[in-house]
């Protein structure tokens, strides 16, 4: 391992290390993001078959502005399987008790159209993230 041998050499690592972690920030910045619910209640409800439905619907449709990400508890157990899906530039809307059909309502109405399912919002924040 290379001895760092001044301050200088050591910001010049931080900011050539800082860089690339901000164009990948920028690049994500620019996707929408579904994060499901994995935790133990999560998967008991049947969040694995939801991730897996929305990850083969993406899969399907070819969409490669859509991120699909695996979290934990999201804090609403009774409600799971739960989605929450992040617009750039939109609040975040939580969806819960999402099964197979619910899964593929969310990709073909609120990511592809834009539509809210109002039936199935749990939670709307009210901050852009």
């Amino acid at each position: 391992m290379k001895q760092i041998k001044s301050l200088e050499e050591l910001k010049r690592i931080r900011d050539n290390a800082n860089q690339g972690l901000n164009i990948r920030k920028a690049e994500e910045e620019k996707h929408i993001k579904l994060k499901v619910g994995m935790a133990t209640c999560g998967i008991a409800a049947g969040a694995r078959e939801t991730f897996n439905t929305l990850f083969e619907t993406i899969e399907k449709k070819g969409l490669k502005d859509v991120y699909l990400v695996q979290v934990g508890c999201m804090g609403y157990c009774h409600d799971e399987p739960m989605v929450q899906v992040n617009v750039p530039g939109e609040s975040p809307i939580l969806y819960g008790k999402v099964d197979k059909e619910k899964a593929k309502e969310i990709i073909e109405k609120h990511v592809e159209k834009g539509e809210l399912l109002q039936d199935s919002i749990i939670s709307k924040s009210f901050h852009k993230e």
